[in-house]
Order: C-alpha cells, then structure tokens, then sequence
C-alpha cells in the first residue's frame, strides 16, 4: 500500500468520498491510497471552537498535522439561513444538539421555518476548505452555494441538510442531485477546487 501523503482532516466517510471525487481528478498522478482520512492515521477529532468556517477548518488542518506530520486538508461547512440571521452557521452539524444527528438537525430547522413563506425561505450552504503543511503553509478557500429551502426533506444522496436544499435556478434538492452534479456546483466543490493549485504545490515539495 502506498504510504500516506495528504490526509482529509474528516472521520465522515461521506465527505471522505465526496472530497475524494473532488480532488482526484485535478490530481491524476496521485495514488488515491495515499491519500487518506483522519480516522486511517488515528488522529483525534479537535475541539472546533472556532468563531467561523476558516477558523475551525485550519483547526482541523493544523491537528493532522501535529499528529502525524503530514500535509492536511481540512473543511468545516455550514447552511446559514436568511431568517435566522445566518443560523445554523458554524453549528449546523449540532443544531439539535447531537453532533453529527442529521435526521433531527433536519426535523428541528424544519419546524423552525414552519411559518416561513418560501420567498422567505433563501438560504446558503458555505464552505471554508484549509491546506496546512509541516513547513508552515496555510492556505483557506471558500465556496457558496446559494438556494431556498424545501419544507420536507427530499432525495436519497447527499448528507447533512443536502435533502432540503433547492439550488437556485433549480427544481430539485441537492439530495437529489448525482455526486457529479453536485460536486460541479457545491460549496465544497467550489472551495476544494480553488485549493487544489496550493495542495499540487504541497505535494511537490
């Protein structure tokens, strides 16, 4: 097996895959064994105290890196909702309170917007993606992903609020999108992209 060059800050096999996708393509001489997640290296999940999507990505990041003194990227995402004043934000994947609990993160946003006309109904998936390296390198990109919220949970791919989020210009959620698809508009896809020249350059050196 390939040693290990660059690890995903992420113990979610979901994203692991999804950022897998993203970054394979732009990297075709990298075997995709060596480039693993946090959970293949043992690495410890970090406290993510971090007042915004950069910081608590470089959070991640900088943790890989101190633990097994490889390369990192990392990425901490997010759906800010207009009438929520940008809530859940940086807390979306405990908005009810059980990190990671994607069903009753869903039931408890849902119920918040009841009341909520669907022209008021705008909301943005947001991600901030970060490059540590062992020399010191830091480097965060940031994507967007704008739309309006479904009022029930649609679609069977995805993670997160992915099944109540309809893309603008678009009839469906992103649950309901191909992993191709989604990842040629996604938040995540935007900000991995625009990092891919800074992880080649980590790679070369």
């Amino acid at each position: 097996m390939t040693a290990p060059r660059l690890v995903l800050a992420t113990h979610n096999q979901h994203k692991l895959g999804e950022l897998r996708a993203i970054l394979g393509p732009a990297l075709p001489g990298l075997d995709p064994s060596a480039v693993v997640g946090a959970r293949d290296v043992g690495a410890p999940e970090p406290v993510e105290d971090g007042l915004t999507f950069a910081e608590n990505a470089l959070l991640k990041a900088r943790a890989i890196v101190a633990a097994t003194g490889l390369p990192a990227v990392a990425d901490d995402s997010g759906l800010s909702v207009d009438v929520l004043g940008g809530a859940p934000g940086i807390f979306s994947a405990r908005w009810s309170g059980r990190h990671g609990d994607d069903a009753a993160n869903l039931h408890l946003l849902l119920a918040q917007l009841a009341d909520i006309a669907p022209r008021h109904r705008g909301a943005r998936f947001t991600c901030a993606a970060a490059l540590v390296t062992p020399d010191g390198v830091e480097h965060v990109e940031t994507g967007h992903l704008v739309g309006e919220l479904a009022t029930a949970p649609r679609g069977e791919h995805g993670f997160g609020y992915d099944p109540i989020l309809v893309p603008t210009g678009m009839t469906v959620t992103c649950a309901e999108l191909t992993a191709e698809r989604k990842n040629a508009i996604s938040h995540r896809g935007q900000a991995f992209r625009a990092l891919v020249p800074s992880i080649v350059a980590a790679l070369r050196t």
